[in-house]
Order: C-alpha cells, then structure tokens, then sequence
C-alpha cells in the first residue's frame, strides 16, 4: 500500500486499512530519519520488529543521457544524503522528491533533459531509464534500520533469545537528572544501543527515545527500568521484539 507521508501509514494501521508497516528510523550514513521520532510517542503504534537493509542506489537517466550531462537530480531527501559524494562530484543540484521510485516515475514522465534521478536499478528497469551509475552510495556499508509497527503488541517473550526493548521517557527537571536516570543501565549491565533527544513541545520538555539489549522481565533490564523510573515524569515502552541477526554482523559481533 502506498502512503504519501508517515502519518498517512500510521493511519492506515490504526484505521485496519494495513496490519503491519515498515518505518525507516536510521542510516549508517545519512543519520535519523526526520519526523518518526516526533510521531512516535502520540502513534497509538507499537514495534513488533526491526529489519536491517543494504541499500544500494543508481544514478539514472532518461534514454542516451550521460552522468556529465546531468544538472540536477531528483530523490528522497535521505537518498539524496548518502550520495553527497557523488552529487558534488558531478556539480548537480539537488531536488527532493517524496520517494526514490516517484523519483525515477516524475523523469520518465517530465522527460526533462539534464535532469537524472537516484534510486534502484529495478526502478529503472520499471520506467524505461537507464543507469549511469551503480553503487553510487557515499558507503559500501550503507545500511537502513526499519521498524515493524502494529496497532496491537506482540512482544517477544525473555526465552526469544536476543530481545530490544524501545521506549520514550522524559527526565525530571532537577540537576544531573539525565546521568542519574542512566546511571542503572550501567551498575546493572545493561547495553543502551541508542539514545536520542528531541523537544516534542518546546525547549523545556526534552524527551529521550533510546534502545536497550534485554527484555523488561530480565532482572538486569527490569532494576535499570526502576532506576530509570524515580528520575523520570515519564516513560512509555513502545516495543520489545526480537533483535535482527543482522544487528551482530553490523556491530562486528
């Protein structure tokens, strides 16, 4: 089903319209994806999964166009990112399209010469492009996370194996607050994954989305969540699932 924005797809699993979504969280190279952590918390979502993508992209253009003909290119905003290297190499200007595929569907319709488009090579093949470049991504490592989300939890149990639990909290306004919360994570062994913050309302009300190795009912996990909670006004679990294998390749494990 295809969704113009994330809100869009988080309406249409709370709507029954879709059961389960894919949201892009993060890039080994062009960092967070805008919007998801703000939308989130007030979602009514849970996560269910995650699933780790090898993303390569190609460099396309209409039929019997060359890379050094292009002046502009087209894409997703994250896309155009992993490509920076490219982009100034070649001296083009870039134009942010809603996704890499409608990218590549607005040339093949425009048919504007000197202007090229960044995605996949399928989605060339789909609209009659040619590519002018593969692999053009800034990283051979070039990695996306993606979160499973659902309008009903299914969360893993302690016996599934390797489990991350994510959730959203919010710190009291008292010094060294933040330090205090944390500091559980760290007498309790517990490996924090990711941490973030973001002002949801204002400056005043930083909220922190983080992850952690571990499930809610191992003991470890359930005293730092304790700990975490008496510095909190706070905290909301938004998933414990079981952890990609591609999480251990991508750490070196």
């Amino acid at each position: 089903m295809a969704c113009a924005t994330f809100e869009e797809t988080f309406a249409a699993l709370r709507d029954g319209a879709a059961a389960l979504a894919m949201i892009p969280v993060e890039n080994t190279v062009a960092g967070r994806v805008a919007d998801i952590h703000r939308l989130l918390p007030g979602s009514g979502l849970y996560i269910t999964g995650e699933h780790f993508m090898r993303v390569n992209h190609c460099l396309l253009g209409l039929k019997g166009a060359s890379a050094d003909t292009l002046t502009h290119v087209h894409s997703h905003e994250m896309a155009l990112g992993q490509c920076r290297n490219l982009i100034g190499e070649l001296g083009l200007k870039p134009v942010v399209s809603a996704d890499t595929a409608g990218a590549a569907r607005e040339l093949a319709e425009a048919h504007e010469v000197g202007h090229g488009a960044i995605a996949s090579k399928l989605a060339g093949e789909i609209y009659g492009l040619d590519v002018l470049r593969e692999n053009i991504e800034d990283s051979q490592q070039n990695t996306t996370r993606f979160l499973i989300m659902s309008a009903s939890p299914d969360d893993a149990v302690p016996e599934d194996g390797d489990v991350i639990t994510s959730f959203i909290f919010r710190v009291r306004n008292v010094p060294a607050a933040l330090y205090k919360a944390l500091g559980g994570f760290a007498t309790n062994n517990v490996n924090m994954t990711k941490l973030e913050s973001y002002q949801p309302n204002g400056f005043l009300a930083t909220q922190f989305y983080a992850d952690i190795e571990g499930h809610p009912e191992d003991v470890p996990v359930r005293l730092a969540l304790e700990e975490l909670n008496f510095y909190c006004s706070q905290m909301d679990i938004l998933g414990v699932y079981k952890a990609a294998p591609e999480r251990a390749d991508l750490r070196g494990d």
